[in-house]
């Protein structure tokens, strides 16, 4: 192994995505040879690296593929209400990971909050997550959204748009949305802000009463059955590769 970035090792290594892995060696929880690693690290071939406590070399034991680094995996989860997409323990609810306890180690692509369900992808690759969450591509992720008043002509064109989230201090991007009922709504993202939805529809007097993702990209939910998952197809992974 060359000279490399330890974000990025940790990502091909199938451990997490970047971002999560500069999370984790900023909270302290990534040693190399023994010491606390530092943001912005590079390591060399033959480096000892923990990351939670494991070693990343303990990764040698799952199943690998030719080329001897771990198999490709991308699961399409259906989370149920009350799941969180976070691997940290700071929220006590079941977190998306231990729920699908797949045999090789897997972590979420982006979010979706505890109080919501639907679609969530899981995987091993981290470049993959990293080109997935680059909201700047904008890549598309529908929802299906129910509120607590019925729905009109001014909210209906304020949402698509764009809202101006003065929490956040920023407005959302124009986006599609249709009424599929009297308080019934579909609506089609390009970028990914916490919360988004809520906070969109709160801005403009409405509230939330369930939110469901039923599409990232070209990865349908379907009928797949709350707490189930599967995996991506060949012809589906082939699609997304294209897209991204």
């Amino acid at each position: 192994m060359d000279e490399i970035r330890l974000n990025k090792y940790l990502s091909e290594m199938g451990v997490c995505s970047r971002r999560e892995a500069d999370r984790l060696i900023e909270a302290g929880k990534v040693l190399v040879d023994g010491h606390r690693a530092a943001m912005g690290m590079k390591i060399f071939e033959g480096q000892s690296v923990i990351c939670n406590g494991k070693k990343v070399s303990a990764l040698e034991a799952e199943k690998k593929n030719a080329k001897g680094r771990p198999e490709r995996v991308l699961l399409a989860v259906n989370k149920p209400k009350g799941v969180v997409c976070t691997t940290s323990h700071k929220d006590r609810a079941v977190n998306i990971v231990e729920m699908v306890d797949y045999p090789i180690r897997v972590y979420p692509v982006g979010r979706l909050d505890k109080d919501s369900e639907g679609l969530i992808l899981l995987t091993n690759q981290g470049e993959l997550v990293n080109k997935m969450l680059r909201g700047a591509n904008g890549h598309e992720k529908e929802y299906v959204v129910s509120v607590d008043r019925p729905l009109t002509q001014p909210f209906i064109k304020g949402m698509a748009a764009g809202v101006y989230l003065r929490e956040l201090g920023i407005a959302t991007k124009p986006c599609k949305i249709w009424a599929t009922g009297p308080r019934e709504f579909h609506i089609i993202l390009t970028q990914g802000l916490n919360r988004q939805i809520r906070r969109m529809c709160k801005t403009l007097g409405y509230h939330v009463q369930s939110l469901k993702r039923i599409r990232i990209m070209n990865i349908k939910l379907g009928n797949l059955k709350a707490g189930t998952f599967r995996r991506v197809t060949p012809e589906e992974y082939k699609q997304l590769t294209e897209m991204l």
